[in-house]
């Protein structure tokens, strides 16, 4: 059972902080309710009694943000070529409620969406809303503003895509190879 003021994560939706639990009824049932007050002012109803079942947990403490920021540090994990089954698994990764799991799918979906191919419309929208999930929680693990969260994140994906990707790419243009730049003007 959690209590008002409590900071707890629902699985799909991200993280909140229980604003009152309340008695509703609903389609004359009544039943106790976390509202949950979510990021840009949102609010969701969670029942008490179901809350256990759909995954709903504590947010992170601080040791384990810093985890999870290393998750990103990371290259990314083996995903399946065909987009179909790759999303199915990073659905199911994503409905785990597992912080870890859904920073592997921000990361794995931000590298391959600056890949050539890029992602799906589908993918697209798959990761903003792992984005979103991920940052909400690390705002209130961090205690840092949502800019600043969204930002530490796109820093560790660039800074680890450039490590672990830029080996692949040539970077060494054409035109170099052919004609030597050496800094030196062509005025006389």
């Amino acid at each position: 059972m959690f209590n008002v003021g409590d900071k707890i994560v629902y699985p799909m939706h991200g993280a909140g902080v229980i604003d009152a639990i309340e008695e509703k009824d609903i389609l004359g049932e009544k039943q106790s309710y976390y509202i949950l007050k979510m990021p840009g002012e949102v609010k969701v109803m969670v029942p008490t009694a179901k809350a256990e079942e759909v995954g709903v947990r504590n947010i992170i403490d601080k040791s384990s943000a810093d985890k999870v920021i290393g998750v990103l540090e990371q290259d990314e994990t083996a995903m399946d070529k065909n987009w179909n089954k790759r999303y199915r698994d990073n659905m199911e990764k994503m409905k785990s409620g597992d912080i870890y799991e859904v920073a592997d799918v921000v990361r794995n979906l931000s590298f391959k969406q600056k890949e050539k191919g890029g992602l799906s419309t589908g993918e697209k929208k798959m990761l903003n809303n792992a984005k979103q999930i991920l940052i909400s929680e690390l705002v209130l693990a961090e205690h840092a503003s949502q800019e600043e969260v969204e930002q530490l994140v796109e820093n560790k994906i660039n800074t680890s895509y450039k490590m672990f990707r830029t080996d692949e790419i040539n970077t060494e243009s054409i035109v170099n190879k052919f004609i030597p730049f050496d800094g030196t003007g062509t005025e006389e």
